[in-house]
């Protein structure tokens, strides 16, 4: 084998035959004009075939010059117009085209006469070898092809999907189509860009039989998020998807599209037992709510005020505090509601105790009143049925400040906390009336085993009685403060 054969062996190519590379080193030699023999121009014209040429889709960076790589088209945009700053220009005209490989997928754009040309030719599942140039996209990195060819041989192992579910999302994926239950919606917030101009964003929590993901909308997008209610089914056009803090959200701009949908979709909640969890994790929480402090407002150090509101939920393992930070304390809970708590941080609390944290990045869903068969991580399905024969895990604590809310914050919730700790023991007399006094309490039943305990909000009592109640049920008792208890003449 001469040393022709040998470098062109040594080539990582398809795309060129021997014949051909032995053509490019002919003219390499010409070129040259007698300053290159044949193995140097060999290697010269080597070089050059091999320079830009990457392993795959997730090689390829911003500050790469130029790339070459083959791909399958997973998706074909619309043909654009758009209007130039040079007026003597004419038209301009664009199409985006999603592609990928066994490694990742990414978006190519053709410009002007060749992008018209694209529209009208490619289709889904071509293979194309693709030169061009990486950039810094709207979606992440994207290609401004130079030249395209496609390449019916080549085989490229990437299933085309028409629409994801929440489990399928991975980094950099785009023209996203998902069909998922509205879990949670947030108002719109407005920002100022770098340039001076004033953005918008909402956000929406939607899950799947596979999952959740938190989805982004964008300026006109924005308010569209107010339109929808929880359990709405919702169907997410055109998405892609960014990490933020370490997780996938779905983001949507101007050419995506969030609309209702008659379509079957719902979410299995998968939450962790409250007995399992453990200081620094951030965990989803199922429960009943046991009992909810009134909201507090405070003062942070730049000057600005802060609210914080405090609510006890259990669950048949154990109970927990949940400190609801800044529009989060407005949601309407109360006694005997069954709410799902998203990604809510464990922190240390009040006496030791640990509490949760819902803050910015938290979401609060309620949960249909009867549901039964939560899906809890551990051994088994430990559903909320069983909340009835659960027992207090711990005592009370206040919200540890977090997310910009000062440890002045906390000091106040302590002392509010330990003043009036919604969860005291079952024996301890409530403040409804001394020892002896005949009276009448109205609550919400949250434990329904014997000694049977109400609690309406701000008091909690403990119950003697033989009657049959049930969890989240409203009962007015009368009867008489004996022993730590009320000892029930009624129950009604």
């Amino acid at each position: 084998m001469g040393d022709i054969e040998e470098i062109y062996e040594d080539l990582d190519t398809e795309d060129v035959s021997l014949e051909e590379f032995r053509e490019a080193v002919t003219a390499k030699v010409e070129q040259m004009a007698g300053l290159a023999d044949e193995e140097t121009a060999a290697m010269l014209v080597a070089h050059e075939l091999d320079d830009g040429q990457v392993n795959g889709v997730a090689d390829i960076e911003p500050g790469m010059e130029e790339v070459r790589f083959t791909a399958k088209v997973t998706g074909v945009g619309e043909l654009r117009t758009f209007e130039r700053d040079d007026e003597d220009r004419p038209e301009g005209q664009v199409i985006n085209v999603e592609v990928a490989d066994e490694t990742g997928q990414i978006r190519i754009s053709f410009w002007d006469e060749v992008a018209s040309g694209a529209s009208e030719n490619l289709e889904v599942g071509d293979v194309l070898d693709i030169k061009g140039r990486p950039k810094d996209g709207y979606n992440g990195v994207e290609v401004n092809v130079d030249a395209v060819e496609e390449n019916p041989e080549a085989e490229i192992e990437v299933a085309v999907q028409d629409e994801y579910r929440v489990s399928d999302l991975t980094l950099g994926v785009s023209d996203v189509t998902l069909v998922g239950e509205v879990l949670a919606t947030e108002p719109v917030r407005t920002f100022d860009r770098d340039d001076g101009s004033e953005g918008q964003v909402s956000n929406l929590v939607v899950g799947d039989e596979t999952g959740r993901v938190r989805v982004t909308l964008w300026d006109e997008m924005a308010s569209q998020a107010e339109g929808f209610a929880v359990h709405d089914v919702v169907e997410v056009v055109d998405g892609y998807v960014r990490e933020r803090d370490g997780s996938l959200e779905l983001h949507v701009g101007d050419r995506g599209a969030v609309s209702t949908t008659d379509a079957a979709v719902s979410y299995v909640p998968d939450a962790t037992p409250i007995e399992d969890v453990e200081i620094d994790q951030t965990v989803d929480l199922a429960g009943v709510v046991r009992s909810a402090d009134p909201k507090r407002t405070f003062d942070r150090d730049d000057g600005t005020e802060g609210q914080v509101r405090n609510v006890r939920i259990q669950d048949d393992t154990g109970d927990i505090r949940v400190a609801l930070w800044g529009e989060k304390a407005d949601v309407d809970l109360g006694p005997g509601d069954e709410v799902l708590f998203v990604d809510v941080q464990i922190q240390d609390g009040w006496q030791d105790d640990l509490e949760a944290s819902a803050n910015w990045r938290s979401s609060i869903i309620p949960l249909e009143d009867g549901l039964t068969d939560v899906e809890m991580e551990g051994d088994g399905d430990t559903g909320l049925g069983a909340f009835s024969g659960g027992t207090s895990g711990g005592g009370g604590g206040s919200a540890t400040a977090t997310d910009g809310d000062t440890a002045q914050a906390q000091t106040a919730a302590d002392a509010d906390t330990a003043a009036d700790d919604p969860s005291p023991p079952a024996e301890a007399v409530p403040s409804v009336g001394e020892e002896g006094d005949h009276v009448e309490f109205t609550g919400v039943v949250v434990q329904a085993r014997d000694p049977v305990i109400l609690d309406d909000g701000e008091k909690t009592v403990s119950v003697e009685t033989g009657a049959a109640v049930e969890l989240g049920q409203e009962v007015t008792v009368t009867g008489t403060l004996r022993d730590g208890r009320l000892h029930a003449d009624e129950v009604r």
